[in-house]
């Protein structure tokens, strides 16, 4: 667990093998701030408004729902990335990716509503998500929150911040008496997931279960919670909220404890005192992690 160690003691994770060109980030970020606004108007107008029996269907299962917002903004954000950046491919949960995307230099990740299911609802739990990737992970990351009126950014190496207001992660110890988040996986509890909530509440950690992946990594980015484990998810699901957690000091790891900045197989995102304990209780739960060929 050598690595692990470093990472913990690091509280971030190593800097990118290139450096990104200034111009590039800033505007990126300015222009990725300016989508979330205009996502965080069209969600907060439209969220819970009597979508099911017209624009709003469920697509792999009963609780995955793609709406008219859905599509609206993910039409809206290509409009804009195209013409502001058109030599960046785009990846998107409605609209899939623009050619060329898997190998580009730097690629953006949009996920129009994240927590669909509790839009249609009305319940206040989603998030409009936009990030810009390189080989080595998120290199500008923004979050719309609207139930709590709030635009979270953070580009690589300037911080997090939350209307504004730079933000870290919280500095407290370890995951006892504090929250860590999950969700489920494709609208069920992931292998292990019960024996997690088990061990979570017999070290008197609570734990928050709310729909949105996005925000629950934010919650770890925004110090309200240690931890958040989740076991499965889409590139666009995380890509936003892990470029939050990044900037905010916190820790990203795979399932195997490996320092990561996009984990593809599983990941905790952890505040660096809750990072051992949470995922030696996510391995326990989950059981051996065989190694990949290449290892």
């Amino acid at each position: 667990m050598k690595v692990l160690r470093s990472a913990v003691a690091a509280g971030a994770p190593t800097g990118p093998s290139q450096p990104i060109p200034p111009g590039l980030l800033t505007r990126a970020l300015e222009v990725a701030g300016r989508l979330a606004n205009d996502a965080a108007e069209v969600i907060t107008a439209t969220a819970g408004a009597g979508l099911r029996p017209s624009g709003a269907g469920p697509k792999d299962h009963p609780f995955d729902w793609v709406t008219d917002t859905d599509r609206t903004l993910e039409r809206h954000t290509r409009r804009v990335l195209a013409a502001e950046f058109p030599q960046i491919p785009v990846v998107g949960e409605e609209y899939g990716s623009d050619p060329g995307a898997a190998g580009a230099p730097y690629r953006w990740v949009v996920d129009p509503v994240d927590g669909t299911a509790n839009y249609v609802a009305g319940l206040p739990w989603y998030a409009y998500s936009l990030a810009l990737l390189d080989a080595e992970g998120p290199v500008v990351g923004v979050l719309a929150d609207p139930s709590r009126a709030q635009i979270y950014a953070a580009a690589r190496g300037r911080g997090v911040r939350a209307n504004g207001v730079p933000v870290q992660a919280a500095i407290r110890g370890g995951a006892r008496g504090s929250l860590v988040c999950t969700e489920l996986v494709g609208g069920r509890p992931w292998s292990g997931m019960a024996s997690f909530l088990t061990t979570c509440g017999d070290a008197h950690t609570g734990v928050r279960i709310l729909g949105s992946s996005a925000l629950a990594i934010a919650q770890v980015a925004l110090g309200h919670a240690v931890a958040a484990v989740l076991d499965g998810y889409e590139e666009w699901d995380v890509a936003g909220a892990l470029a939050l957690a990044l900037e905010s000091g916190a820790v990203v790891v795979d399932r195997r404890g490996r320092p990561d900045p996009m984990p593809t197989d599983g990941l905790l995102v952890a505040v660096p005192g809750a990072l051992s304990e949470v995922l030696g209780w996510w391995q326990a739960a989950c059981g051996p992690v065989l190694p990949r060929r290449s290892e």
